[in-house]
């Protein structure tokens, strides 16, 4: 498959050619632009909210440059000569300065877009779409980055550049440049991509199997990054259960134990509907009645130790694992606070207490020897 200059018109070639020449000769202008922006963005974005993998940018190539410039568009009329798509570029093109700024999670997209749109001083935004949109709405698989086309105010870097590109037009410093926002796996996704079908040394290298295959593999980063974000959502939720300024410090109730527990142990629950008030009891009879006392309480390492203790024969259910956990924790205490009296007659939740208590006893007993 040819290159857009190798196959275009005879007639269109002088005109790419002399903005080639143009670009080459204002290109190292242009860099330092690309550089500037990179140190504001970079700048802006330091002890944020969120903090960007890393953020890297490019100033086209002249190779590059070339074959964009060299694309055509269908004929005014039919039959008509062919017509360029960027026939004035310097005015058109906003990728001659390309940035991208990678996140490690989707969400940390919008953060960051938002971040910089706020920046009115210093970047205009004039743009902004969701790459995937076309995607989603045509049940196909692409890589997600959010683009923002921004425009410099007053940029001295950009005044240097627009006096070497034509010294009798005032400098002003307003230039519009594309900033992509993407996450770490689009991002290597995106690379490989280009590299194959866009950057390709021998563009007749080409098969539809890798068409599938780049399909195949956004939709499997699709599921990567949504597993990702489901965790990292799960992580932040636990860490607020030990803010005691927030979620930490909220009362406990039977909907509330349920859902805590459902956070820290989903592989340990009971029947959706069923009621959770006896653990909202329990934790009371010991006074518990914060998030962050519950949370204590379900420790991994503790229900370890507890599980070894009493050697389960079946997982325990929440009911058994929560009464097992402050019995360790408590000891007699958790008994004479839970179960019969000891002059009631039959006592077995008492009986039943007792020995797992001395199960509990013998185990520690073992370890510390």
């Amino acid at each position: 498959m040819p290159s857009n200059w190798d196959s275009l018109d005879i007639s269109l070639r002088e005109s790419v050619q002399e903005n080639v020449e143009i670009y080459e000769r204002v290109r190292p202008a242009l860099k330092l632009v690309t550089k500037d922006v990179l140190h504001i963005l970079r700048d802006m974005l330091k002890d944020t909210e969120v903090t960007p993998l890393f953020v890297t940018g490019r100033t086209k190539s002249v190779e590059s440059f070339r074959e964009k410039i060299s694309r055509i568009e269908e004929p005014l009329e039919p039959g008509g000569p062919p017509v360029l798509k960027f026939p004035d570029p310097f005015r058109t093109l906003n990728d001659m300065v390309g940035v991208r700024v990678i996140t490690k999670l989707p969400a940390e997209n919008a953060l960051v877009a938002n971040i910089i749109k706020r920046q009115r001083q210093v970047f205009d935004c004039r743009g902004d779409r969701e790459k995937d949109i076309g995607s989603i709405e045509s049940g196909t698989y692409g890589y997600s980055s959010r683009h923002l086309i921004l425009r410099t105010i007053q940029n001295e870097a950009v005044k240097d550049y627009q006096q070497a590109f034509n010294p009798d037009i005032p400098a002003n410093g307003s230039y519009f440049f594309e900033c992509q926002i993407r996450t770490v796996f689009a991002h290597a996704w995106s690379e490989i991509e280009h590299d194959i079908r866009f950057k390709a040394e021998d563009p007749r290298a080409w098969t539809p199997h890798f068409d599938r295959q780049f399909t195949a593999t956004a939709a499997m980063l699709e599921t990567v990054e949504s597993a990702f974000a489901d965790l990292h959502e799960r992580y932040e939720e636990v860490r607020s259960y030990w803010d005691m300024d927030g979620e930490g410090a909220a009362q406990l109730t039977p909907n509330r134990i349920r859902d805590v527990w459902r956070t820290l142990l989903p592989h340990v629950d009971r029947k959706v509907d069923d009621d959770w008030g006896w653990a909202a009891e329990l934790m009371a009879a010991h006074g518990l009645n914060q998030t962050v006392q519950l949370a204590g309480l379900l420790s991994a390492q503790r229900i370890t130790e507890v599980r070894k203790a009493l050697d389960h024969r079946y997982s325990p259910g929440p009911d058994r694992l929560l009464d097992d956990l402050l019995l360790w924790q408590y000891g007699t205490k958790h008994i004479d606070l839970t179960a019969e009296a000891p002059d009631a007659v039959p006592h077995p939740r008492r009986d039943s207490l007792l020995r797992r208590l001395k199960q509990i006893e013998r185990y520690r007993l073992a370890k510390s020897e």
